[in-house]
């Protein structure tokens, strides 16, 4: 009896690698891709949005809390979503020579606000295609909003050759590389801490990198991704793999991005690189090279789902109980491998070894002790399709936990191996308060 076989091409489906994680649809990335690119998604009706806007205002009402807030991230991104339609019709009236609209873009695109929402409807991957080129969800925003403009400007270029989200993927990643050409980002080993005793050689400091939310992630790949691409996806979104990144030249990363993670064939992805196949080829070739050096070694043993399994999950419930102000210090030495690391982007600390860092903690969390920072609270979250802690302190004599940290972990056989510690900026875009009471 014949095995399963390709969604695509019919071809036989590879062996599964391991007992966990889904069995594969497609035989390739190539093909996933080209799967995916023959799906046609509707165009959004602006009045529908408007009508659906106007359903949840009406029966949005304070409890129970959680039906509450799942109205309002509702109603907040309906909003968004006419918001960005308007400003980019709004933006091509203005910059309109006549008073007639500009109504045919192409043979595929209506009117203005059709070609508004067209291009809407793709924010959100083209913002995860950004955050892999650049490695920072605050420049990845802006950079979504460039494309956008570009495309905008440019759109009388659009002539129907390709797709229309291969062209605004052609017009993201210039963006992206004209940034990077203009902000040289090169990773650097930490310098040393006076006076700690770290383990081993000091780990590369890239300050501009950012966690992204997993909610963000969801969205993309409930609306566009084949079960087997979302579990794919979270190698391609973890710390490491974005850290790993960062090592390579422009070019190379965006060859990476376009073969190895999105499925382009080599010809399309020297197509919009506007290169010859050979080059794209040897720069895959230079790139993979690079980051089997940078990547863990077991990094292909990984088994992978679209959300922290229930081990890390319980992991990250334990880690929380030891990181507040009545923590226990032996459960945090349970719960970090010997050999931990821990970063701060965009800050120079770090830290080696689990003896090491427990010595840091321990000072910050003991009242007695002169470094008392204060009384912690922890809400449990996920960015990069790993499990994190959003950490509030209390500082002494005040009575408001104000955020403070966002630490995602890497857990390596029911153990942390890795801590990276990012400022509470970006809270809002989880869906964290700020402050709690």
């Amino acid at each position: 009896m014949a095995g399963p076989v390709c969604a695509n091409c019919g071809g036989p489906l590879p062996p599964k690698t391991g007992p966990r994680g889904r069995t594969a649809v497609y035989c390739s990335a190539a093909c996933r891709q080209r799967a995916y690119r023959s799906r046609r998604t509707p165009e959004p009706d602006v009045t529908a949005l408007i009508t659906e806007v106007g359903h949840v205002a009406n029966r949005l009402a304070p409890q129970p809390p959680d039906t509450f807030l799942t109205d309002l991230a509702t109603l907040t991104s309906r909003v968004s979503r006419l918001r960005r339609i308007a400003q980019l019709t709004l933006r091509a009236k203005e910059e309109n020579v006549t008073e007639d609209p500009v109504t045919e873009i192409g043979h595929e695109v209506g009117d203005e606000v059709a070609f508004a929402g067209r291009i809407e409807q793709h924010q959100r991957e083209l913002r995860v295609h950004c955050y892999r080129m650049v490695g920072s969800y605050d420049d990845a925003e802006d950079l979504v909003q460039e494309t956008f403009l570009r495309a905008w400007r440019g759109r009388d270029g659009f002539e129907g050759r390709s797709s229309f989200r291969a062209w605004l993927y052609r017009i993201a990643t210039n963006a992206c590389l004209d940034f990077l050409r203009r902000n040289k980002r090169v990773p650097r080993p930490y310098d040393p801490l006076p006076g700690v005793d770290q383990r081993g050689e000091p780990p590369q400091f890239l300050p501009w990198l950012q966690p992204y939310p997993d909610a963000q992630l969801d969205e993309v790949a409930s609306a566009e991704a084949e079960p087997d691409e979302a579990a794919e996806s979270r190698e391609t979104v973890e710390l490491v793999f974005l850290a790993a990144i960062q090592h390579l030249p422009p070019k190379q990363r965006a060859a990476v991005i376009l073969g190895d993670v999105l499925g382009w064939t080599a010809p399309e992805t020297a197509d919009l690189l506007e290169t010859s196949v050979a080059a794209v080829t040897s720069a895959l070739q230079r790139a993979r090279a690079t980051l089997r050096e940078r990547l863990p070694r077991h990094r292909g043993e990984w088994a992978r789902t679209t959300e922290p399994t229930e081990e890390e999950q319980a992991v990250l419930r334990r880690y929380m109980a030891a990181a507040t102000g009545n923590g226990d210090a032996r459960v945090m030495a349970e719960l970090l491998r010997e050999d931990v690391l821990v970063t701060m982007p965009p800050n120079p600390l770090w830290f080696s070894g689990r003896d090491t860092f427990l010595k840091f903690v321990s000072e910050s969390l003991d009242p007695a002790s002169p470094g008392y920072f204060g009384e912690w609270k922890h809400l449990p979250t996920s960015a990069n399709r790993l499990p994190a802690a959003a950490g509030y302190v209390r500082r002494p004599g005040t009575r408001i936990y104000r955020a403070q940290v966002l630490d995602v972990l890497r857990i390596e056989d029911g153990k942390v191996a890795e801590i990276t510690a990012f400022e509470p900026h970006l809270f809002p875009a989880f869906g964290l308060p700020l402050t709690l009471t």
